[in-house]
């Protein structure tokens, strides 16, 4: 018997069955008084009977301290549940500007590392701000199997083993000023990653403002095709997880991904000359001159300071200007007006920079706006 033919056979007993299928979704939707429940949209999520939704999306790089936040607002609003998807600061960026297009992939908020450019903003019908919530170092972690001391990278080693030139652990270009250090004649595999990231965009902004010939052929992007001995992760704790089991390798990863796994981190070279540990103090100290502009969209790329770590982002809140839903506006206001607020404290316990004030008092009157 044909596949057609077993359709047309089965056909009455498929649309019985949907038929059944639908109002037994009503029924339990509607009907049963009981339920204290009802699923969300989202998978695994339930809202409380009369609760509401938020739905979030992108940056893995703060997603430990999002994940921190969000719980402990659900704790103190039970009737709000808070679903983030850390699936990168491109796709949180894809969702955030296409849910108009597409609803099943609509977010109430988007997040990323790279903030938005003027073209995707231009997209959202009901109009789009970047809101800086946190902000991180972005650390150069490595495996040597017995190293021992620290690594020190300068400016010009750094960009040499991310663009594929240097090879091998023990080059005269990382020995010069690593004296005394046992640097193993081991192949150097680089972890980067697969997928648009806000973390990329950090990380090789900064190769973009230290080398010239890593402007000349990538420049600064969310997505690389990294040449070299590469491998590719999803994820900020992807990228740590490839470290940590793989010899030989280095990559880039947020310095709270990094603490979490407790791999070795590379002391860099800044603008200063000077080689810095990451840490939040030196990431502090980097974020000392920032100037915010009016749309609070700033890079630091390679900061000025002794004293600062050369590579810090800040991560944006995507929001919308405008809710068809004033209650779901009022709730998002809330719940990110108390993460730029007491939600700070939580940042420093996981490895995150809490905002200066300088910063964050902007950011408070830019979601003010939001209605």
């Amino acid at each position: 018997m044909t596949q057609s033919r077993i359709h047309e056979r089965y056909r009455p007993l498929i649309r019985s069955t949907c038929g059944l299928l639908l109002v037994s979704a009503l029924f339990l939707a509607f009907g049963c008084e009981t339920s204290q429940k009802v699923k969300a949209a989202s998978p695994n999520v339930e809202v409380p009977r009369g609760g509401l939704l938020l739905k979030g999306a992108g940056a893995t790089f703060p997603s430990l301290l999002y994940k921190s936040w969000f719980a402990s607002y659900q704790r103190a609003h039970p009737q709000t549940v808070i679903a983030y998807d850390a699936a990168g600061s491109g796709e949180g960026v894809r969702r955030f500007v296409g849910g108009h297009i597409d609803p099943e992939e609509q977010v109430d908020f988007g997040a990323s590392d790279a903030a938005m450019t003027d073209e995707q903003m231009a997209q959202v019908p009901v109009g789009a701000r970047l809101v800086p919530m946190t902000a991180g170092a972005v650390t150069i972690a490595f495996n040597l199997p017995k190293f021992e001391g620290d690594l020190r990278l300068s400016r010009s080693a750094l960009a040499a083993i991310f663009e594929g030139e240097i090879k091998n652990w023990n080059d005269p270009q990382i020995a010069k000023n690593n004296p005394g250090v046992h640097l193993p004649k081991l192949t150097i595999v680089t972890v980067v990653r697969q997928e648009s990231s806000g973390t990329t965009y950090a990380f090789s902004k900064h190769l973009d403002a230290i080398s010239e010939s890593w402007r000349a052929h990538f420049g600064p992007a969310t997505v690389i095709n990294w040449p070299g001995n590469a491998i590719r992760a999803k994820g900020n704790e992807g990228v740590a997880g490839a470290i940590e089991k793989a010899e030989g390798s280095i990559g880039y990863v947020g310095y709270e991904f990094a603490q979490k796994l407790g791999l070795k981190t590379a002391l860099l070279e800044n603008k200063s000359g000077k080689f810095i540990a990451p840490s939040l103090e030196s990431a502090s100290a980097a974020l000392t001159t920032v100037q915010m502009p009016g749309n609070l969209r700033v890079f630091v790329p390679d900061p000025e300071g002794e004293d600062s770590y050369p590579i810090v982002t800040l991560s944006w809140i995507l929001l919308y200007d405008s809710y068809s839903d004033p209650k779901k506006a009022g709730i998002v206001k809330d719940l990110f007006a108390w993460c730029l607020g007491e939600g700070q404290n939580a940042a420093k316990d996981l490895g995150y920079v809490p905002l200066p004030a300088s910063v964050s008092n902007k950011s408070l009157l830019s979601l003010q706006q939001v209605h």
